[in-house]
């Protein structure tokens, strides 16, 4: 059963499960807990309408993930939301058969989103949630929202009750400190990357522009800058921290690390390992797809069929320390890691291709803040089933989403584990397994404490050296 989302009367009762945000990891628990009998649901989310990185989506950059990472597929493949059915919707099943795609488009994946946020009942765009806080009388959470108009007046407010939250509020763009004046600066052409094709007219006119940042979103500005302007005046450099421009790990064995199985394995690490580990872990996340380094590779090497070097410089170990304008240039001060040394790059215009943060929760939660559990470095406890730990005089959970790298590890962020962490979270609130999950994910074993399954024989010699 869904609600609308409408505002609670007083004696209406809560909702089972109210998200907040409505990004690819709340879509995929609205998909699943959609037709469930007897649940209540709603999900706010304050855009007015859904688009999945819309500064990204340049033509002809695939999906990392195969299809079946969408939002319900590797959890019940038979769902109405899954993205066979999208393709069925629109007559599209024997084209996409045809193509023999298991990564798709980047534009085709963020249609399928928005055609699953548009037909979900309980999705509600244009309803921003302002600050949630814990009601005792009704033993369920009050989130007080506003109604957004199309452009952005606020049409009104009100607020639900629910038993249990979802917060998936997703990830903003990180700008490095010494870039942040500049960025800020509507003058200074320096941009994140997830705005990068609104201004790409304006970054092609440019007689130089650098590109700052490792990982795929790097890559594919670079080569799409690349691809459009003229041999023998490229005009480009792409810099990046990491000691190389790597391949993203792609091997089989190598992607069970974005299994539930290793997500089990990395939560029930100290902390203080799992702080270790993730920056090691850096090729797994910040790497590049096999075909975008060698579709950069081929277009580099075709402008030297006639000679000379194109004008490009991909730089890997360095870091910006400063920036600054100076007569209408940008100049970026650089530090090589491995060298010790320092240089000036002087530029017309910066992309940060720098990533993603988590959006801090401290303002939405700062009504229950005190009640919640933080560990060494300040940040919220999440336990294996998704939810904040708090000290108990809460009688609801907080579940999140895409907020628990560092308890959780590098699949926090990724879309092939969306469907199984929604199940989790579907399962713990109503106590009983609305959809079963498979016991074991992975031929990798994971550590030596029954984290995840040892073979007989392995478990037995375990077992002796750790009675």
């Amino acid at each position: 059963m869904t609600s609308p989302g409408h505002p609670s009367t007083p004696d209406e009762p809560p909702l089972d499960l109210l998200g907040i945000g409505a990004g690819p990891f709340n879509l995929s628990l609205a998909a699943l807990a959609d037709g469930t009998p007897g649940l209540t649901t709603a999900f706010l989310e304050q855009r007015t309408g859904f688009h999945w990185h819309p500064g990204l989506l340049i033509d002809g950059a695939t999906l990392q993930v195969p299809f079946l990472a969408d939002l319900v597929s590797l959890v019940e493949p038979s769902s109405p939301w899954s993205f066979l059915s999208y393709l069925k919707s629109r007559g599209r099943l024997f084209p996409f058969y045809v193509a023999e795609r298991f990564h798709i488009p980047r534009t085709e994946y963020d249609a399928y989103l928005r055609w699953a946020s548009a037909a979900l009942p309980t999705v509600r765009f244009g309803h921003r949630a302002d600050v949630v806080s814990w009601h005792p009388r009704r033993q369920a959470f009050e989130v007080a929202f506003t109604r957004l108009a199309e452009n952005g007046d606020t049409e009104g407010t009100g607020r639900l009750f629910a038993r249990n939250l979802a917060l998936g509020i997703g990830t903003a763009p990180y700008i490095p400190t010494p870039l942040r004046p500049l960025a800020d600066d509507p003058r200074a052409p320096v941009l994140h990357s997830a705005d990068y094709l609104p201004h790409r007219d304006r970054l092609l006119a440019a007689r130089h522009v650098t590109v700052v940042g490792s990982g795929q979103s790097g890559a594919e500005v670079l080569l799409d800058l690349l691809r459009a302007r003229p041999a023998g005046r490229e005009g480009l450099t792409w810099l990046a921290r990491t000691p190389a421009f790597a391949p993203m790990e792609y091997s089989k064995l190598g992607l069970e690390q974005f299994t539930p199985d290793y997500t089990r394995y990395f939560h029930g690490l100290p902390e203080a390992t799992r702080d270790r580990l993730l920056p090691h872990q850096w090729q797994l996340y910040k790497g590049v797809d096999h075909d975008t380094l060698a579709a950069i590779h081929d277009e580099l090497y075709r402008r030297t069929l006639h000679g000379g070097w194109p004008d490009v410089a991909l730089t890997p170990g360095v870091e910006v320390r400063t920036a600054e304008t100076t007569r209408g240039r940008i100049e970026l001060g650089l530090e090589h890691a491995q060298q010790e040394t320092t240089g000036r790059l002087t530029t017309d215009a910066v992309v940060l291709a720098t990533g993603y943060r988590e959006r801090p929760l401290d303002g939405l939660l700062a009504k229950l803040n005190d009640h919640l559990v933080r560990d060494d470095a300040g940040r919220p406890q999440v336990d294996r089933e998704q939810r904040l730990v708090h000290d108990g005089t809460l009688g609801g959970s907080v579940f999140v989403q895409n907020a628990e790298r560092h308890t959780h590890g590098v699949g926090t962020p990724d879309l092939g584990l969306a469907a199984w962490r929604s199940a989790v979270i579907l399962n713990a609130i109503a106590g009983r397994d609305i959809h079963p999950l498979p016991p074991r994910t992975a031929f990798t074993t994971f550590g030596l404490d029954g984290t995840t399954p040892l073979p007989a024989t392995s478990r037995a010699g375990a077992e002796k050296e750790n009675p």
